[in-house]
């Protein structure tokens, strides 16, 4: 019998961290645990604040079924400080490379674009100095993410950034992308020059554990009961309240619904502007604004079901950079989307192509506002429907298992070629 091929994922966010990178890439090891050999360089659990009680090695080797996992110990990261987020950067860059150079027989190095720039330079390294294959996988470009909203106003860094990312494309040896719209970006930074081999693959959910529920259901009725959002119109955003998001000004629309006591905005996650946000609600005395911490994985289903409509949002600047992943949640359970999103990215294209929600551009607030009125009026049928467009779409085109297979397939590739 042929000897597995020896995949090694480093992918910093990996089970039972929070972040829907790490649940992702969970999913996908497990789905491929049997037909490959599979080691996961990974941070210790901390993205949500989850608690590690193994803290006394740098590094600690622990087993997920057949899955064998490095968890590398690294500093306590203030996503509010940029110092704070460069030391925990560059101790996972020096930790990663150094675990790589530890394992042995690696067939194939699959990398993520997380920590930007150098999640892709560390298989670029780790493809010469193990003399194996690279599949890189993008979830977002940086630099253009970070520039999109002006993170760094150093020309020089950006460049620099772009020219080694570019090199991290140059030399690997499939590059995954999650958008058609990403695969437009990957063009144009090439104009002139060969395209990097790619493929496009969308992100999922497990459409078999979140369907549409019942605000009835026990589970769903408790989650209203214990937040107090019994009767309430709920239009909810779940998932990282972070940089790229305008979440920062979004939330003054809720200004505008001061006076309606049945409508709640109710904020699910954690993130560098949730302070901004509460400030900003605590300020001016909002009182139809709540804010909860991430839910447990296997309650998440209840949690997306609570909701009468899902906020899927990206700042201005990031179409062709990033798929908000909490989409495929959202239609698995069959809510209406208000997305604010630019014209031609991905998740304004699978809204359209859905039927499962009304699009605007970023910074047109007066526009959300009015479109939160529009589903407010909605009569619960038309809004019902609209929500269950989205998880027909999903369960066609969308499924956990077309994805998987891709990545098979690319991995199979790479590793017997």
């Amino acid at each position: 019998m042929a000897k597995k091929k020896k995949i090694t994922f480093v992918i910093n966010y990996f089970y039972p961290d929070l972040a829907s990178t790490g649940q992702l890439m969970t999913d996908l090891c497990t789905h491929l645990q049997n037909e490959f050999e599979i080691t996961v360089i990974a941070s210790q659990p901390g993205y949500a604040g989850e608690k590690n009680t193994k803290k006394n090695k740098v590094f600690e080797i622990d087993y997920l079924e057949n899955i064998k996992v490095v968890r590398l110990h690294l500093p306590a990261v203030d996503k509010t400080s940029k110092i704070s987020r460069m030391k925990y950067i560059f101790s996972y860059f020096v930790l990663a490379i150094i675990a790589l150079i530890k394992e042995k027989r690696t067939n194939v190095i699959y990398t993520i674009s997380q920590p930007p720039i150098l999640g892709g330079l560390i298989g670029t390294i780790g493809k010469f100095l193990k003399r194996s294959k690279h599949i890189y996988n993008i979830q977002d470009f940086n630099p253009e993410q970070a520039a999109a909203i002006s993170y760094t106003s150093k020309e020089s860094v950006f460049k620099v950034a772009v020219a080694i990312d570019k090199l991290n494309c140059s030399y690997a040896d499939n590059i995954i992308v999650v958008g058609n719209d990403m695969s437009e970006t990957l063009k144009k930074r090439f104009i002139g020059r060969k395209i990097p081999k790619h493929v496009v693959i969308n992100n999922w959910t497990d459409e078999k554990e979140i369907v549409p529920i019942s605000k009835s259901d026990p589970n769903v009725n408790g989650f209203l009961k214990e937040h107090d959002l019994e009767n309430k119109f709920i239009i909810m955003y779940s998932g990282n309240l972070g940089l790229y998001y305008d979440l920062e000004n979004l939330i003054k629309i809720t200004e505008h619904f001061y006076e309606n006591r049945d409508i709640a905005f109710v904020f699910v996650g954690e993130g560098a502007v949730k302070k901004e946000m509460q400030d900003f609600v605590q300020k001016n005395n909002v009182r139809n604004v709540y804010f909860l911490p991430y839910q447990p994985k296997e309650f998440i289903k209840y949690s997306l079901n609570a909701a009468d409509i899902h906020l899927v949002v990206n700042q201005k600047g990031i179409k062709g950079v990033s798929v908000p992943s909490k989409i495929y949640g959202v239609m698995a359970a069959g809510k209406p989307i208000l997305g604010v999103l630019e014209n031609g990215s991905e998740a304004q294209m699978l809204i359209d192509n859905s039927n499962c929600g009304i699009v605007l551009e970023p910074q047109d607030y007066t526009g959300i506002i009015k479109a939160i009125e529009s589903y407010y009026k909605m009569d619960r049928e038309t809004l019902q429907q609209k929500g269950l467009n989205g998880r027909k779409y999903l369960e066609t085109s969308l499924r956990r298992e077309i994805s998987i297979n891709k990545y098979k397939d690319v991995l199979k590739e790479v590793s017997e070629s």
